[in-house]
């Protein structure tokens, strides 16, 4: 787990409100956010959930699928937000073939990884835009994007 101690919403019995997710997140992580869901939008049919997983380490966030097939975790700090994403045995050989194009960030995330099978989680605090291409890169891993039709 991510070792910073950042503002969540920590709150299982409160279901936070769209405002006070704005309210905590700010302008530029909003921003960013938006960008995240355009992304999804335009390469998956997503549905997206607020939930309270993982007990009481995490907070709030947005869970986002693909059909059956989880994509990731998002959750609320102030003033940005983390992804929670998990790589499987599946999908392994894509992140080999990816690592040496991504940022050194994501390359020490994912050799600092919370194992699980040959795979991880990987906690990534998401701080710009950089960062963000190389989560949607890792999405792009974790399941193929839809066709695009012409």
């Amino acid at each position: 787990m991510d070792t910073r101690t950042k503002e969540r919403l920590m709150n299982k019995n409160a279901i936070p409100s769209s405002l006070e997710i704005e309210n905590l997140l700010g302008d530029k992580a909003i921003q960013r956010l938006n960008k995240f869901e355009n992304f999804l939008t335009s390469h998956y049919d997503f549905v997206r959930e607020l939930k309270f997983p993982f007990g009481n380490n995490y907070g709030w966030g947005y869970k986002y699928t693909h059909k059956s097939k989880m994509l990731c975790y998002l959750f609320f700090e102030k003033g940005s937000f983390t992804v929670t994403i998990t790589i499987g045995k599946r999908e392994l050989k894509g992140l080999y073939q990816e690592l040496d194009n991504m940022l050194p960030k994501t390359k020490t995330l994912w050799e600092k990884r919370y194992p699980c099978g040959e795979g991880g989680w990987i906690h990534y605090p998401v701080e710009n835009d950089h960062e963000l291409q190389d989560i949607q890169k890792l999405i792009y891993i974790k399941k193929k994007p839809k066709q695009l039709s012409r």
